[in-house]
């Protein structure tokens, strides 16, 4: 699974349970979130107040701890 900034935040979840943790230690609480049900990263990022370098940062995490690339 490649991560980007349009990634459902739903379906991250949904296939990859085991980023959860690093979602969390972000900032944020996606884990049973209402919202996170129709959001992308980016958007909820962008509502925990990340900017564009700390959601490239997230994104890059994300990607290294799956195995994919970023963007």
């Amino acid at each position: 699974m490649k991560i980007t900034r349009k990634t459902d935040m739903h379906e991250l979840l949904m296939e990859k349970p085991e980023l959860a943790g690093l979602l969390l230690q972000s900032g944020m609480g996606c884990v049973g979130c209402p919202m996170a049900m129709g959001e992308t990263l980016e958007e909820g990022c962008k509502v925990h107040g990340m900017s564009k370098k700390e959601i490239d940062k997230l994104i890059e995490k994300l990607n290294k701890k799956v195995g994919g690339k970023k963007k």
